[in-house]
């Protein structure tokens, strides 16, 4: 285990494998220097941790939870094709959408569940441009998905 797995180890999350693709894609793709992840849905054990919109049937503390493990899946997906999470060089980008109800408005907190464990995981390397969409639905009525890009060392 390296150190970025070790940093969320300490904080009790672990990395777990990619998960396999429900449809005709890769969990992620290297290009150069750069990895870039599919969107990645907040599944544990195959299953989805929570079902429905944020500010409905999910709670915005749930959700942002929701995003954390969905940042863990994409560290996955990065791992697989990087070998190691030590590579990392920097997080370039997160893009986290949220499956939302009506009148809801604060996906940016939701989407701070994957942003702050990039910056857990990675440091000052973690720190990353970000955006944070809301949608009227996602995949298996997942609340939040979210999308990683980061560079690898040299």
């Amino acid at each position: 285990m390296g150190r970025v797995e070790e940093n969320l180890a300490k904080a009790g999350y672990t990395v777990p494998e990619a998960a396999k693709p429900v449809a005709a894609y890769v969990p992620a793709v290297l290009s150069g220097r750069d990895v870039m992840t599919s969107g990645q849905l907040p599944t544990s054990g195959g299953t989805l941790l929570h079902v429905g919109k944020v500010g409905g049937e999910v709670s915005p503390e749930a959700a942002k939870d929701a995003a954390r493990q969905s940042a863990l899946n994409a560290l996955g997906a990065i791992r697989m094709v990087a070998g190691d999470l030590d590579r990392v060089e920097r997080v370039l980008r997160v893009v986290v959408y949220v499956a939302s109800a009506p009148g809801f408005t604060a996906q940016p907190q939701v989407a701070n569940g994957a942003s702050e464990l990039m910056q857990l995981a990675f440091g000052d390397g973690g720190q990353h441009t970000r955006s944070a969409v809301g949608v009227a639905e996602l995949p298996l009525g997942a609340p939040v998905e979210v999308e990683v890009w980061v560079r690898l060392k040299a």
